[in-house]
């Protein structure tokens, strides 16, 4: 599991954590039954208190996204296949906000934007 802190985000520690394991279940990165460091292991790879991981731990199990056993660990959780996809769909929804709030900021029209959007769809 690949997880980076930046000291320089406005976010919370925690939240990066919970930002980045989160990312990494939807995009299939860690895979259902998956067991994740042990809540002292990963902080002592990142160097932050043990409060803070168990902190992100306990959002993301109150998220449905991991579950932890006690005595076993914790392990990604059995994910609804149609609830991960409108979770993975709700990402993409805030991303294209994004570009077209920025499209507006470069008074881009609707139509130069859907002609990026085709170029780059051919491309893929």
């Amino acid at each position: 599991m690949n997880i980076i802190i930046s000291n320089a985000s406005v976010e919370a520690i925690y939240v990066q954590i919970v930002h980045q394991i989160r990312k990494q279940i939807l995009t299939g990165d860690l895979y259902e039954g998956e067991a994740l460091p042990s809540i002292r292991s990963l902080a002592r790879e990142l160097q932050i208190s043990v409060i803070t991981t168990k902190h992100a731990y306990e959002e993301l199990e109150r998220e449905g996204m991991i579950e932890t056993v006690r005595g076993k660990g914790s392990f990604v959780a059995r994910q609804n296949k149609e609830l991960l996809r409108e979770k993975r769909r709700n990402i993409l929804e805030g991303k294209l906000a994004d570009v077209i709030q920025e499209a507006r900021l470069l008074k881009i029209t609707r139509k130069e934007l859907q002609e990026m959007l085709d170029v780059l769809l051919e491309e893929v």
